[in-house]
């Protein structure tokens, strides 16, 4: 069976806000081939279904950030979002399946389960590389410690968060 859609694409669309990947509800409307209005509609009708940990709202701060880090604010009168959009978690985009019935909306769902899930395992066999290497360093002597040294220090992220902002102050 052929995807629906390249794994990448989801992927880009994956954020991480407040520690839980998430995706946005214009993008996820995007996918499901509905306008974002729709999607949101569909969600407040079956507000019970989407309790805080499966979707929330970003507060101005994450959407000044966002609006900057991808541009989603366009010149012109209602060109640009009135409301503050939804995040969905994983556990929200698949009770997403369930308010949209339409087809695509399923195979779009399963496809980014898929995506979840492949994150998900890359993530563990991250872990489990980085406890290898540790039972690898205690069988070696010092001779290797360089080794090991630099290969930590390319699986550990970058711990810098501080960007420079572009533009005028």
């Amino acid at each position: 069976m052929t995807a629906l859609l390249p794994e990448e694409h989801i992927e880009q669309k994956i954020l991480l806000i407040r520690g839980h990947k998430v995706m946005l509800d214009s993008d996820l409307a995007t996918l499901y081939g509905v306008p974002t209005k729709r999607l949101n509609e569909q969600v407040r009708r079956n507000i019970e279904r989407f309790p805080e940990d499966f979707m929330f709202s970003l507060n101005n701060q994450e959407v000044a950030l966002l609006r900057s880090q991808i541009a989603t604010l366009k010149v012109g009168r209602g060109e640009h979002r009135k409301y503050i959009p939804y995040v969905f978690t994983e556990q929200g985009v698949a009770m997403l399946s369930s308010v949209l019935n339409s087809r695509r909306a399923i195979q779009v769902n399963i496809e980014i389960m898929r995506t979840f899930v492949k994150l998900r395992q890359l993530l563990i066999n991250h872990k489990d590389l980085a406890k290898k290497l540790h039972k690898m360093e205690k069988g070696y002597d010092q001779k290797f410690k360089v080794v090991f040294d630099a290969l930590r220090q390319l699986m550990t992220p970058p711990t810098s968060t501080s960007k420079r902002k572009i533009g005028f102050l």
